[in-house]
């Protein structure tokens, strides 16, 4: 060993043994001086001497460390203590980066993303899709780096998702993995559009954040696809078939080739077994808050509202509305009539306690839409009614709509209402018998349109869109004439659309 015998290298390393072990502490790459005698039990250690200024010293070299962390579900608030998985954004091998989406879980308030804390690479998913996770319990769990900084950081939760995935045929041992370069950051619904119309989002030019690619980056290359001709979705050609030549003689007239008949959908065939499935998601909160609402003393009023008038000046707002691409319909209508009523009779703009001892009037008028989805009844609130105007109140309720649909309605969107509208009339139906959603105390069924002879101010027979609409409110704090008075209100803005305008602010 450069002529020295090791022996000698022994005895004078015990003299700085002392000073040699605040170097082997770190697992890192080191040159200490001389050797340290208990340095030759670390695993994978190697030891190289190499001259130094005339001295010889010894080199110690130990691989980067990465351990195994648990990646718990953190709690997500509003008392929720279990959620389903719906989806998986990550499988066991492929590497993720800090904010980068881990999976979508749905509880019986909403839906929501949860995104990775650390980097590093998956090694175990504990939960297959439709099992239910607890809150506090591991989810997945995540090899880093010994040194990464950010174990055990708390990271604010994002809607970025950019998922890392290994080459096809490589394969990632444990403790070698690199991040991958070059990431999209965008939201879980826009990568759903741009699968939906095969769009490479690297072609998208994102505006937002650090390039973040929104919704509408997205809906402007579709458009520009569009306006140079390119097929939004392309079409999928048939391997293996060639062109079949025409056996028609030529200048015979073209055969129309026959259209096979259209059949009506058929019913399911019922097998004879039962299905039992457990309860959870929406229909889970479904059943809590029922149970609640049958607790409250009920009672109804019924009345019948004139349409004529709105129906006709319909046409004129949803041209209006399309120009700012809003969809119109006649609910922002209910929703800001509801609004305008709510501020002469602040009552039933209320909450009560569960033991209903004392009632607190909001001050902001947070309506409720029920909404039926395929998860079931959900009813999310469009916030500070009071202050929207109507063009505002319809985009708020586009949105809330398009959330719906897709599953993806966050808490803070169906938590905090004060007053409920369920438009029953768009499914069928008059009348309803409507639940109140405690802890408020109203709520109103609207019914469907129908055109119906009607007297007319002179006494003459005409034709006459007609609406009913149910109340149901907490008898006890409100009473009959309340309610009824309340209606009357809500029912002259329907009917004479000029005196809502007066009322507006």
């Amino acid at each position: 060993m450069l002529g020295r015998p090791i022996s000698i290298l022994y005895q004078q390393s015990r003299k700085r043994y002392s000073t040699c072990q605040q170097y082997l502490r770190t697992p890192q790459t080191r040159v200490a001086p001389l050797w340290d005698p208990c340095s030759i039990f670390t695993p994978r250690s190697k030891w190289l001497l190499s001259p130094d200024h005339g001295v010889e010293r010894l080199m110690h070299t130990t691989p980067a460390g990465h351990r195994v962390v648990p990646f718990l579900l953190a709690d997500i608030g509003e008392g929720i203590k279990e959620v389903v998985i719906k989806e998986w954004f990550v499988s066991e091998g492929d590497t993720v980066a800090q904010f980068d989406s881990i999976c979508e879980v749905q509880s019986d308030k909403a839906s929501v993303t949860i995104t990775s804390r650390y980097d590093g690479v998956i090694r175990k998913l504990y939960y297959e899709v439709d099992d239910t996770a607890f809150v506090g319990k591991a989810l997945v769990d995540i090899e880093v780096s010994k040194e990464d900084d950010s174990v055990g950081a708390e990271v604010q939760e994002g809607e970025a998702i950019s998922v890392g995935r290994p080459v096809e045929g490589a394969a990632i041992e444990a403790g070698n993995f690199t991040l991958p370069k070059g990431k999209i950051l965008t939201t879980p619904s826009v990568r759903r559009i741009a699968m939906e119309y095969k769009i490479n989002l690297y072609d998208v030019q994102g505006t937002g954040k650090d390039g973040r690619i929104l919704k509408e980056d997205l809906l402007q290359h579709l458009e520009a696809m569009k306006s140079e001709g390119k097929p939004s979705v392309p079409s999928t050609p048939v391997i293996g078939t060639a062109p079949v030549a025409s056996s028609q003689p030529a200048g015979a007239p073209p055969v129309t080739p026959r259209v096979p008949p259209s059949l009506p959908a058929s019913m399911p065939v019922i097998l004879g077994k039962d299905k039992e499935e457990p309860i959870k998601g929406f229909r889970k909160a479904m059943v809590k808050s029922m149970s609640n609402a049958m607790k409250i003393p009920h009672f109804g009023y019924c009345d019948e509202i004139d349409m004529t008038a709105l129906v006709n000046m319909r046409k004129e707002l949803k041209a209006m509305a399309e120009v700012h691409g809003v969809r119109f319909s006649y609910v922002p209508v209910f929703i800001k009539a509801v609004s305008l009523a709510l501020s002469q009779f602040p009552v039933i703009n209320s909450t009560v306690d569960e033991k209903c001892e004392s009632i607190t009037y909001k001050a902001s008028h947070n309506i409720g839409v029920a909404m039926d989805t395929s998860d079931g009844l959900v009813v999310p609130n469009i916030k500070g009614v009071q202050g929207l105007t109507l063009l505002e109140v319809a985009a708020e309720l586009n949105r809330l709509q398009d959330l719906g649909s897709r599953g993806a309605l966050q808490t803070q969107d169906i938590t905090g209402g004060t007053f409920t509208l369920s438009n029953i009339g768009s499914i069928g139906g008059t009348y309803a018998k409507a639940v109140i959603l405690p802890p408020e105390v109203a709520i109103g069924a609207i019914g469907k349109i129908q055109a119906l002879p009607r007297f007319d101010a002179a006494g003459n027979v005409s034709k006459a869109y007609i609406m009913q609409v149910s109340w149901s409110a907490d008898h006890r704090i409100i009473d009959g004439a309340t309610m009824a008075r309340f209606s009357n209100l809500w029912k002259s803005f329907l009917e004479n659309p000029a005196r809502m305008i007066v009322y507006m602010k």
